[in-house]
């Protein structure tokens, strides 16, 4: 009886917070009038008492009752002791007494009480995530589910009255949502003017939370204020995060939504400080949502920029230190979490080295091997790529989008062009005015993309690295792929070449249909935007406003393809045999 009732509260909490957090979207979303506000602020009070109950009776549970956890379960007590404290503020002082000191009058207002209802919701939500783990479904299909849930949340948010101007059409908003997750940037409607800056807002929570990933966003939420989780917890988001050991699964989840917030925040910073004050009106604050709306734009390389024009607007088309800022952020997006977490531990084993023998009469033991094969591979074609995208833009648009610039601007210029097509999607320049030629280079690398675990699309860099490495190795005889004095197995090389071949037969695809049912527009044009959504990568010929709702429909089955990734939709939808223990008679087909 006693299991049965506290699973009953525990449903009717959850509803609660559900209630709460609907309620704070209809507040923040839909126009209403004062009849009407004050039976919010009535709820909004009941519900207030109902939280401050129930954090206090979690609060002295982990403090009072149970204090051998208490130690384990520092993050959750000290949030709980906060908000406690802050809600006997607000129902025990008095309005003019919290009136009187400005910073404790913040507790009475609005912003607070949806900080509690936003709180109470995230962390109801993130503990059932570890319920979802227990279910039959594949880790691949909840994965893309996940996706689908957020698409669908995100265009209901931007359908809101208050998230618009004007409004907007469900089409249009789908597709918006559907970029925002997929982190592609293209866009339908003009991101500047059209959504107000409560759109906005949900346009670049759809970012972060497309970047990361839903699970991996409440499951971060889960371990943060849970702390404990079963063995298939663990099983389950292991091949989600790309961890080797089960037992640091966890760990790397933290990691990794650190490691996110704080190259965001160094990425504000540095943008901050290349903005220039005049083109802001003079607003401190407009000038920082700037900086935060671009640092994580750039970061999750999603290319949703606040200014019609993109970065080739006039007031940042020769800003050279804030292109080189977003070109950072670009590139420590594109490159992977495995890879970054890599290059930590290899420069930290590094300057321990260099510390041991300077100041240090013990000798260091230095462990050799410590970047991957994979890293190397990630860190060599990425640096390739980026150098040759480099020249060739430079060569290409020499005398014509690098004309007005001068030498130094040149290079700048060339550089963010040879960045932004792998995953990015910001423009410095005129998309629509390229060279044919830039053009074709463009496609190549938007195909190819970023690098897996990260925040881009494509077939992924170590794909096009691996196909390519295979096609010299059969050129030279070898009987299998050797890398820096490693193997490649067979199951890489496989999945390779399937990658490869079904990222063409997609976009070919794509642009058959679309050039079958909305026809009258240039090859280039269907192709070059195919090839974007494909990639993720957002960049347009000035072609996205003018699709049809079947184009769009397509462009936005590609963008969810290019996000989800081609081998884990086919995973997540098809059943897997058990291995066979035979094998069938070989026999030789000719290729050639």
């Amino acid at each position: 009886m006693r299991k049965k009732l506290l699973n009953i509260a525990g449903y009717a909490f959850f509803f609660l917070s559900l209630l709460s957090f609907l309620l704070m979207i209809y507040d923040l979303g839909f126009k209403y009038d004062a009849e009407t506000e004050a039976a919010i602020h009535h709820l909004n009070s009941y519900l207030l008492v109902i939280f401050f109950v129930a954090l206090l009776n979690r609060f002295l549970a982990i403090v009072v009752w149970k204090a051998r956890e208490s130690k384990s379960r520092l993050t959750e007590t000290a949030v709980l002791l906060f908000f406690v404290v802050a809600l006997c503020m607000r129902f025990f002082m008095r309005s003019e007494q919290l009136a009187a000191i400005p910073w404790i009058s913040f507790f009475n207002g609005s912003v607070f009480t949806y900080m509690v209802f936003l709180y109470v919701f995230v962390l109801e939500i993130s503990r059932r995530t570890f319920k979802i783990y227990h279910s039959r479904y594949s880790p691949a299909l909840l994965f893309i589910y996940s996706f689908l849930i957020l698409i669908f949340a995100g265009a209901g948010l931007l359908l809101l009255p208050r998230a618009t101007h004007n409004g907007i059409g469900v089409e249009d908003a789908l597709f918006t949502a559907t970029s925002a997750v997929c982190i592609t940037g293209l866009a339908v409607v003009d991101t500047a003017t059209y959504f107000t800056p409560f759109g906005k807002k949900i346009l670049l929570m759809l970012i972060q939370l497309g970047g990361l990933g839903v699970m991996t966003f409440t499951s971060f939420f889960a371990l943060l204020f849970q702390r404990t989780s079963s063995f298939q917890n663990q099983l389950f988001m292991q091949n989600l995060v790309n961890e080797d050991k089960i037992g640091q699964t966890f760990r790397t989840l933290i990691k990794i939504v650190t490691l996110t917030f704080i190259v965001e925040a160094v990425g504000v910073l540095l943008i901050y400080s290349s903005l220039e004050h005049q083109h802001f009106q003079g607003s401190e604050v407009d000038k920082w949502w700037f900086a935060i709306f671009h640092a994580i734009s750039a970061f999750c390389n999603a290319g949703f920029s606040l200014f019609s024009e993109g970065l080739y607007d006039v007031r940042l088309r020769y800003n050279y230190n804030l292109q080189l800022s977003i070109a950072g952020l670009v590139i420590l997006g594109g490159l992977g979490f495995p890879v970054m977490f890599n290059l930590y531990k290899y420069f930290k084993d590094r300057l321990l080295n260099i510390y041991f023998r300077l100041f240090s009469k013990n000798q260091y033991q230095y462990r050799p091997r410590l970047l991957v094969l994979n890293s190397k591979i990630v860190l060599a074609t990425s640096a390739f790529l980026l150098v040759t995208g480099t020249v060739l833009f430079a060569l290409t648009e020499f005398n014509n989008a690098l004309q007005e610039h001068s030498v130094y601007g040149k290079m700048v210029t060339a550089f963010f062009g040879s960045v932004t097509p792998r995953s990015a999607g910001f423009n410095t320049v005129n998309m629509a005015a390229l060279a044919p030629p830039t053009i074709l280079v463009y496609l190549l690398l938007m195909w190819i993309g970023a690098s897996p675990a990260s925040m881009g699309g494509g077939i992924k860099v170590t794909t096009f690295a691996v196909a390519f490495l295979n096609i010299v190795s059969i050129g030279k005889g070898r009987d299998s792929l050797e890398i820096m004095n490693r193997e490649v197995p067979n199951e890489s090389l496989k999945r390779a070449f399937g990658v490869i071949f079904l990222s063409f037969m997609i976009i070919g695809l794509n642009i058959f249909l679309i050039m079958l049912f909305d026809p009258g527009h240039d090859l280039i044009r269907v192709a070059f935007e195919v090839f974007s959504a494909f990639g993720t990568v957002g960049l347009s010929l000035n072609f996205t406003p003018e699709l049809n709702s079947f184009s769009k429909a397509v462009i936005m089955l590609t963008m969810f393809l290019g996000r989800v990734g081609i081998i884990t939709f086919i995973i997540g939808f098809m059943t897997s045999q058990k291995t066979k223990r035979y094998h069938y008679p070989a026999e030789n087909i000719i290729i050639s």
